[in-house]
């Protein structure tokens, strides 16, 4: 089995590096938009074209972060989505759902083509599927479920994927694309005539009022109304990180011999297969995706996941060559819809998205549309179905208490068995290791030159020891989902600095 040597989103690797300046200084905009995602981006572009003057601002590059790691499925077909919604809440709030998700869909692809975006868009219909007879049941219940939501909704057993499946949900109409091209077009229509996109620029905290005050690393920026859509809110109020499970998912892009299947596909189960096509030079790249574990808790090797991955896509097609592979970051709330709107109850200049549960792509838009809605004063029919603050979630008080044990535990066992010696002389190219150094515990990596590089262990979040990614070279935390590099530059949020450095001598 051959993967490639590093980790790279084929979205990235595809389009050109952005390069938008820095913040300088202190700025006055009506609206500030923390984040350069499918939210940020999105909601940014509809306040500009309201007459608003915006502030984008990225911590890095935009829409390289989970946005540019999707597996770009523009689709309101989620799994069992719609079944799970029923049962915990009741059919209207299945069928907002569907409606906010199809809404969303026919807004990029009206934005599209007002706007002249050429960012690969095309229909095709978008599946759940079970190879299993016995799952058959909850597939039916999808369709049931789906069907009553709103969705062009079928029960079949045929598709164009190269193996059989026992049965399956297919929803019409659905669309892939590829995200960057598509937020980068965006993006360059709202930088400019009083609006901004600052990029390398980092949010580290917001003091709500009127106006709301900004402060990043490179100045303060006053605005009436701020949206955190950093993917996981990094302030610590409304008590996300008690309601959120970050989860990570593998993917590669591959090249087939046989026709690549016509459609977006993704298997019931946790242990699910993605699969689903992609234009590209007159031919198709196959984007096959699976493995879900919290982030920071994988029980074996990160690789190994993404040769369980590699093993599926060998398995179901004839593969010519792997030329792609990376790894995605999603949240998911405790009760499966996402939390879209104002921060906190008490916070009405400060609002959020997040919870998109791998679906951002059609949750992501329609978050940005409820946000522009709600600061814009308009009514929005979906905004109430995916309030932060919904009644529904008192239900899940035990849930929340057993995923903040879970914490408190890594919080406690981590320390006690990483206090054991580490011989740095031990570690191998490639590999990381949480010990003491010298009596002081230590985060040790040694990279494929042989260079090692040691940080403080501690997530700077909220202190939860971080672990090895081995597929992606990186420090997780196993609590509330922030990344950093193995020099502890930050990668990922809700930790708003990186790991500090210490000085290490073989």
């Amino acid at each position: 089995m051959t993967l490639p040597e590093r980790s790279q989103s084929y979205w990235i690797a595809s389009t050109p590096e952005t390069s938008y300046e820095a913040l300088d200084g202190d700025l006055a905009v009506d609206i500030a938009v923390l984040g350069g995602g499918i939210v940020g981006v999105t909601a940014a572009y509809l306040l500009k074209q309201h007459g608003l003057r915006v502030a984008l601002v990225e911590a890095r590059r935009i829409v390289t972060g989970v946005t540019g790691h999707t597996t770009a499925k523009l689709t309101s077909l989620h799994g069992l989505k719609y079944s799970q919604i029923v049962s915990q809440f009741d059919r209207e709030r299945a069928r907002l759902y569907a409606d906010a998700n199809e809404g969303a869909i026919r807004f990029v692809a009206a934005v599209v083509q007002e706007q002249g975006i050429d960012c690969d868009l095309h229909r095709m219909p978008a599946f759940t599927y079970t190879r299993e007879a016995g799952e058959l049941d909850r597939i039916h219940a999808e369709v049931e479920a789906a069907r009553e939501a709103g969705l062009e909704a079928s029960f079949v057993t045929e598709t164009t994927l190269p193996y059989e499946v026992a049965g399956a949900v297919r929803v019409e109409n659905q669309a892939i694309f590829h995200p960057r091209k598509y937020l980068l077009g965006l993006a360059r229509l709202v930088d400019g005539d009083g609006s901004r996109v600052f990029e390398h620029t980092t949010a580290r905290d917001v003091r709500e009022g009127r106006p709301c005050v900004v402060t990043t690393d490179h100045g303060r920026i006053r605005a009436d109304h701020v949206i955190v859509a950093t993917h996981y809110p990094f302030l610590d109020r409304g008590l996300y990180f008690a309601r959120l499970e970050p989860m990570r998912s593998y993917a590669l892009g591959i090249r087939v011999a046989e026709p690549p299947p016509q459609g977006m596909f993704i298997s019931t189960g946790e242990d699910f297969q993605s699969v689903r096509p992609h234009p590209e030079n007159g031919g198709w790249l196959v984007i096959v995706g699976g493995v879900q574990h919290m982030t920071g808790r994988s029980s074996v090797p990160t690789m190994q996941h993404y040769r369980a991955v590699e093993a599926f896509a060998r398995e179901a097609f004839t593969v010519e060559s792997i030329d792609y592979r990376w790894s995605t970051q999603d949240n998911r709330t405790i009760d499966g819809i996402p939390y879209v709107g104002t921060y906190t109850p008490a916070s009405p200049h400060l609002f959020t998205a997040t919870g998109f549960d791998g679906w951002g792509m059609s949750n992501g838009t329609a978050a940005a549309m409820i946000l522009a809605d709600l600061i814009l004063k308009r009514h929005n029919r979906w905004a109430a179905a995916y309030d932060p603050a919904r009644v529904g979630q008192l239900t899940k008080v035990g849930q929340v208490l057993r995923y903040g044990a879970s914490n408190v535990d890594h919080l406690v066992r981590d320390r006690i068995s990483q206090a054991a010696p580490l011989e740095v002389s031990d570690l191998a190219p490639g590999e990381g290791r949480v010990g003491k150094v010298g009596g002081e515990t230590l985060a040790v990596s040694r990279a494929a030159d042989g260079a090692l590089h040691a940080v403080a262990p501690a997530c700077a979040h909220q202190g939860c020891l971080v672990t090895w990614n081995e597929a992606e070279q990186s420090w997780d935390c196993p609590c509330h989902g922030s990344r950093y590099a193995a020099d502890g530059t930050l990668l990922h949020g809700p930790a708003t600095k990186g790991l500090e450095r210490r000085p290490l001598v073989e």
